[in-house]
C-alpha cells in the first residue's frame, strides 16, 4: 500500500511480475482508498516453491512447539498494538461498522492466543501393546505446504483461522485474502514478519482467484488447502486438488433457519433474528436468512420485525451514528437487487425494504436497505439460495416436526437457531438439527475453542477448536522395539 511492495514472497516484500495493480474501494463512498499490487500465475508459483522451500529446509518443522507458540504471542501482541489502524482497514475495505471491525480483530486476538495455548498443550499418545520392549506412540506432524483462502465478508479473522492453527503446527503457507478486501491481510502479513516469522514460512499473494486459482491449487507442491467461499468455486478447487490427492477443507456457506416458537420470549427474539440476518448487512456466512416462525404468532411477529427493520440506521461504517453499512461493491449490490426482484416474480411478499435508501448522503455508496419478504416457501429460489445481502424470507409452521422437516429442508447446513422456552424441545431441535452449529435461544456467537464448519453442501472439515488444528498435521505411528531379537518368523531360513 502507499507505494510500498504488497506481496511477500520468500521474506523479501515485491512488486507484482507484471506491475499490475488494483484499486481498492470504499463501498461507502466509491473513492479509491488505497492501490495495491495485482499478483501473477507466475507469481504464485513462486510464493508455492518458497513455501516449499521453507519446508524441506525442515528448520521452521524443527523448531521447538515452545517457540512456535511464543510466535503466536507475539504477533497476538502487535495486532492487540495495531488494533485501531487494523479494524479502521477493515471498515474502509469491507463496509462494516468500526464496532464490527474492533470486535473482529479482538477475535483475531483470541484466535492466536488459544492456538499458542492449545499446541504447548498436545503430548504424545503413548499405547501399550502388551509387550514391555515395545514403545508405542503416535505423534502429530505438520502437514506441509498450505494454501489459505479467505472470503471477503471477514478478512483478518476468517484468514486467522486457518493462518494460526498452521504456525502453531509448523507449516509453511501461501496467503491469499480476496481480491476485493486485501488490506488488513497486507497489514497483517507486516505484522507477522515484524514478530519474527521465518523466511518463506508465510507468503502473501492478491489478486484474483479466477487468475491465480490454478497457480495455487493445480500443483503437487501444496499438502493443504483452506478455502472459504462459495459453493461452485469450492468444488472446483476440490477436483483440482482431488488430481493430486491434496487434502481440501471447505466452508461453502449456508442457507440459515431461525425457528422461532410461539412460547419464545418475544423482546429477544426479535433483536436476535433483526440482528442475525441484518449484522454487516447480511454478508454472513452464518447470518439468519430463513425465519421460520410458529403459525400462530407470525402476523404479529412479522409486523413488528418490520416496524424494527425500518428502525435500523443504515450509513458509513466509521460514522458511529451507523447501525449497518454498505454492500461490498457495485456488483454485489446488484446481484442482491436481482434477488428481490426474484423474489416479487415468485410470488413472495414484500413487506418492507427492497430498495436503496433515498437518503442523498448514501447515493455514493453500495446501500441497500433491510428487507423481509413473507409467504415465502420452499420452491423459491429466494428461500433456497444464498443471497448474501440484508434479505429475510419467512416461513411458517404449526408442529415441531414441521419446523424440524422445514430447517433441514436446504442443501446447506452451516448454522441454525431455536427459540424456545421449553428445554426439552430445545434439546430436541438441537439434536435434530443438521447444521454444524445450532444456537439455543441466541444466534452469531462462536469461540476460537469449538468448532465451527458445515454439514452437507456448506463444506467439509473444521476451523477452531482443537479439530482446526488437526486439520494442519498429520498422524504418525511410531513402534520402536527397544530390546530386538530374531522374530523366527520363517523357520527354515
Amino acid at each position: 500500500m502507499n507505494g510500498n511492495p504488497d506481496l511477500l514472497i520468500g521474506g523479501a516484500w515485491a512488486h507484482a511480475a507484471d506491475g499490475g495493480l488494483r484499486e481498492i474501494v470504499n463501498p461507502a463512498d466509491g473513492t479509491v482508498v488505497a492501490t495495491v499490487d495485482e499478483a501473477t500465475p507466475d507469481d504464485a508459483r513462486s510464493a508455492v516453491a518458497a513455501a516449499r522451500a521453507a519446508f524441506d529446509d525442515g528448520a521452521w518443522v524443527a523448531t521447538p512447539v515452545a517457540e512456535r507458540a511464543a510466535l503466536l504471542v507475539r504477533i497476538a501482541d502487535l495486532l492487540e498494538r495495531d488494533k485501531e489502524e487494523l479494524a479502521h482497514l477493515e471498515t474502509v475495505d469491507t463496509g462494516k461498522t468500526l464496532v464490527e471491525s474492533r470486535i473482529d480483530i479482538d477475535d483475531v486476538i483470541s484466535v492466536f492466543r488459544y492456538y499458542a495455548s492449545l499446541v504447548v498443550g498436545q503430548a504424545d499418545r503413548l499405547i501399550d501393546v502388551g509387550d514391555p520392549a515395545v514403545l508405542s506412540r503416535v505423534v502429530r506432524e505438520p502437514i506441509g505446504v498450505c494454501v489459505l483462502i479467505a472470503p471477503w465478508n471477514y478478512p483478518l479473522l476468517q484468514m486467522s483461522w486457518k493462518v494460526a492453527p498452521a504456525l502453531a503446527a509448523g507449516c509453511t503457507m501461501v496467503v491469499k485474502p480476496s481480491e476485493v478486501t486485501p488490506l488488513s491481510t497486507i497489514a497483517f502479513a507486516r505484522s507477522a514478519q515484524e514478530a519474527g516469522v521465518p523466511a518463506g514460512v508465510l507468503n502473501l499473494v492478491q489478486g484474483s482467484g479466477a487468475v491465480l486459482g490454478a497457480a495455487l491449487t493445480d500443483t503437487p507442491d501444496v499438502d493443504f488447502i483452506s478455502f472459504t467461499g462459495g459453493l461452485a468455486t469450492g468444488k472446483t478447487i476440490a477436483r483440482v486438488a482431488a488430481e493430486h490427492v491434496t487434502k481440501v477443507a471447505v466452508e461453502l456457506g449456508g442457507k440459515n433457519p431461525h425457528i422461532v416458537f410461539a412460547d419464545a420470549d418475544w423482546a429477544s427474539s426479535v433483536d436476535q433474528v433483526l440482528t442475525g440476518v441484518f449484522l454487516h448487512s447480511g454478508q454472513v456466512c452464518s447470518a439468519g436468512t430463513r425465519l421460520i416462525v410458529e403459525e400462530s404468532i407470525a402476523d404479529d411477529f412479522v409486523a413488528e420485525l418490520a416496524r424494527r427493520a425500518e428502525l435500523i440506521r443504515v450509513g458509513p461504517g466509521l460514522d458511529p451514528a451507523s447501525e449497518t453499512g454498505p454492500l461490498v461493491s457495485e456488483a454485489h449490490r446488484a446481484k442482491v437487487e436481482a434477488y428481490v426482484e426474484l423474489g416479487i416474480s415468485e410470488g413472495a411478499k414484500l413487506v418492507t425494504g427492497g430498495v436503496r435508501p433515498s437518503d442523498p448522503a448514501l447515493a455514493a455508496g453500495s446501500f441497500f436497505l433491510p428487507t423481509i419478504f413473507d409467504n415465502c416457501d420452499r420452491s423459491m429460489r429466494i428461500v433456497r439460495e444464498e443471497t448474501f445481502g440484508p434479505i429475510l424470507t419467512v416461513e411458517r409452521f404449526s408442529t415441531e416436526a414441521e419446523a424440524i422437516r422445514l430447517g433441514n429442508d436446504t442443501e446447506y447446513g452451516l448454522a441454525a437457531g431455536v427459540r424456545t422456552a421449553d428445554p426439552a424441545r430445545g434439546e430436541r431441535m438441537v439434536r435434530a438439527l443438521r447444521h454444524g452449529t445450532v444456537w439455543l435461544n441466541d444466534f452469531g456467537y462462536y469461540t476460537a475453542a469449538a468448532e465451527w464448519g458445515g454439514f452437507k453442501k456448506s463444506g467439509n472439515g473444521r476451523e477452531l477448536g482443537p479439530t482446526g488444528l488437526a486439520e494442519y498435521q498429520e498422524i504418525k505411528h511410531i513402534w520402536h522395539n527397544t530390546a530386538p531379537k530374531p522374530a523366527e518368523w520363517f523357520k527354515s531360513v
